[in-house]
């Protein structure tokens, strides 16, 4: 039976794929990787063509520069989340800047109070894409589904102490989303603003 990979072995292969310049390499990057690109960039920016180009451009800066991945400041994943966020929230500051240059409605203040809201939700939804599958299930049924500890439990075929801990978990992974250094980075890489 063939060993899998470890994610890190994976990361720096595909680096140095990349590096070669395979572009069946990006293909599989991009496969891997688009939804989490594209989903935070939305949630930053609150549009899909603006998503839809930044994510894009992400995908152009890792083809161009995959030489700026340091595996050992934290998995592909990370960096390539740290990248994009790191690129919307900029992307979101030339806008409203733009707007506010040309007389629209709102101050310095308001378009830091969006970017630092916009950055909170990008980082819960990645801490979401991240967790493990049994404590996203608890928290998409409690959530979304508006089932109690014991309703999900019973879904989920767990114990109800099983339930509450996983609900718990979860909760707790998605507190931090308010408690990063930079506002809302994406958690281990660098912590892009």
């Amino acid at each position: 039976m063939a060993k899998k990979e470890t994610p890190l072995r994976w990361d720096r292969k595909m680096q140095q794929r990349l590096a070669r310049g395979e572009a069946a390499a990006l293909g599989e990057l991009y496969d891997r990787f688009a939804s989490l690109v594209h989903g935070l960039a939305y949630r930053v920016l609150g549009d899909e063509r603006a998503a839809d180009r930044l994510t894009r451009e992400v995908f152009t800066h890792v083809w161009e520069h995959p030489d700026t991945y340091d595996p050992k400041q934290g998995p592909l994943r990370t960096w390539v989340a740290a990248l994009t966020h790191r690129f919307a929230v900029q992307r979101l500051r030339d806008t409203e800047t733009a707007a506010l240059a040309r007389g629209g409605a709102g101050s310095t203040e308001e378009l830091e109070r969006k970017v630092r809201q916009a950055s909170v939700a990008a980082r819960a939804d990645y801490i979401v894409q991240s967790m493990p599958v049994p404590l996203r299930a608890a928290l998409e049924l409690a959530y979304f589904q508006r089932r109690d500890y014991r309703q999900t439990a019973a879904d989920l075929g767990v114990t109800e102490d099983e339930a509450r801990r996983r609900l718990r978990l979860g909760l707790q992974l998605l507190s931090t989303a308010r408690d990063a250094g930079a506002p809302g980075a994406p958690p281990g890489y660098g912590g892009a603003a």
